[in-house]
């Protein structure tokens, strides 16, 4: 009963006093083409479209205009709708209103949940879903370490509070259980959760086994999943960083994770596509790599005491680090994390790439101890690589070179150090303590 006389407030908090119509003039693909309405709406407006018999509707929203005309993409799919149906304005403004009760719930792009429990309280301030970053002059540098619990990371790739990383991997080397590894260990406030483009499948598996009862208590997740459409996913990425901005805004330290960035460019790509922009490299239109940057210069060091930390994926596509993403991504960020297929294959998680991968806050985030063991650790595992081919041909003889006989001996014991099973929590100065016992090097 409750739970019904909630939506019942919601629609008629959503009645309007004056009725604004269009109608249906064509439908290309997903784009739909109405008139009436080309002086009433703006880019990003949402108007309901309504079945023949006026019974249902769907939501859509303003993505482009054509002379008179105004071109909608829908959020569902369009079954029902033909020529002449009635197109009506529902909202001019892409605002939510975000609530602390909004924690240890999982929603969908609308800020609706989707978990089968009572509606969610709307806050008194509004948040424009792409409002923009903070300005640089004013934000924090980015702070101390973060302990996220992962050795591979925590020593190799450290993250500070306000740094933004990047997490390259393609299908199926772990990335969903290193994510979930993240959100469970990370010594942040609040955790803001974008599952963008997943499986359904994966998704519930990530809330329900991963990430647990006790990890979702702090954390809101927001999603979207690839059966949706292009307008919802990437609606659902802005919700994330919204939400993540709201917590900010109450002096929460907050780890937004986004995953995956990828599947935002594929969605903008999509309606770029179905409007009539030019693809580029990949079919990947312009508007993608200026809407990149927007998202992520969201994340970052706040103006207070309280930051967002952002770790967002992106997947490589075919393991192509250089794909037109992954590379526009790169440079956008304060560091990236590879995810190597090679070392998924060998049994190795997470499958860190500790030489590929690279923090921005090193050296100056690390004590002089830590650069130390860090640099000679790195400098062990480089050398057994260049020499791993002659290693396991036997064509090497021990004695040959010092460095490579120093290299064979520690391999071994540095990747057992970075292997981590995924219920186990490594605090960053126990990390620290092991390696340094392992490489001989505590003082």
């Amino acid at each position: 009963m409750i739970e019904y006389i909630e939506t019942l407030q919601a629609e008629i908090d959503d009645i309007k006093p004056i009725r604004i119509t269009g109608k249906v003039t064509s439908i290309r693909g997903v784009i739909i083409e109405c008139s009436g309405i080309n002086d009433f709406v703006s880019i990003g407006s949402r108007c309901k479209i309504y079945n023949s018999s006026k019974t249902t509707h769907i939501l859509s929203e303003v993505v482009g205009f054509d002379n008179e005309y105004v071109l909608l993409m829908p959020f569902n799919e369009i079954d029902g709708i033909g020529s002449g149906a009635i197109v009506e304005v529902y909202q001019h403004e892409n605002v939510i209103y975000p609530h602390e009760s909004w924690l240890g719930r999982v929603l969908d792009g609308f800020g609706k949940p989707i978990d089968g429990k009572a509606m969610v309280s709307n806050g008194d301030k509004a948040y424009h879903l792409k409002a923009n970053p903070l300005p640089s002059q004013k934000r924090n540098r980015i702070g101390k370490k973060i302990d996220l619990g992962v050795k591979s990371i925590d020593s190799f790739v450290p993250c500070c509070y306000g740094q933004r990383l990047g997490i390259f991997a393609g299908s199926g080397v772990g990335k969903s259980v290193l994510i979930s590894m993240l959100t469970r260990y990370a010594s942040t406030d609040i955790k803001v959760i974008g599952l963008i483009g997943e499986r359904s499948r994966e998704a519930k598996e990530f809330i329900e086994e991963y990430l647990g009862k006790e990890g979702l208590k702090k954390a809101v997740i927001i999603m979207a999943t690839g059966d949706e459409s292009p307008l919802m996913r990437k609606r659902a990425t802005y919700m994330t960083i919204t939400i993540a901005e709201y917590f900010r805004d109450l002096g929460k330290e907050v780890l937004c994770i986004m995953d995956s960035l990828t599947r935002f460019a594929m969605a903008g790509r999509e309606i770029g596509l179905a409007i009539g922009e030019p693809p580029t490299t990949k079919g990947y239109t312009p508007s993608v790599f200026s809407e990149l940057p927007k998202i992520l210069e969201r994340a970052g060091p706040g103006i207070d005491n309280s930051n967002i930390t952002g770790l967002f994926t992106v997947l490589v596509e075919g393991d192509d680090q250089n794909e037109p993403i992954s590379d526009a991504v790169r440079g956008l960020l304060d560091g990236h994390i590879v995810l190597d297929r090679t070392i998924a294959e060998r049994g190795r998680f997470p499958a860190v790439d500790v030489l590929k991968s690279v923090s921005r806050a090193v050296p100056k985030c690390n004590s002089f101890l830590e650069n130390k063991q860090i640099a000679f650790a790195k400098k062990m595992l480089s050398v057994y690589q260049d020499m791993a081919e002659m290693i396991r041909l036997g064509a090497y003889k021990k004695g040959t070179d010092p460095e490579v006989d120093q290299a064979i001996s520690y391999y071994g014991k540095i990747e057992k150090f970075l292997h981590q099973p995924p219920d186990e929590a490594s605090p960053m100065e126990k990390t620290y303590a092991e390696l340094g016992k392992i490489l001989g090097i505590t003082k």
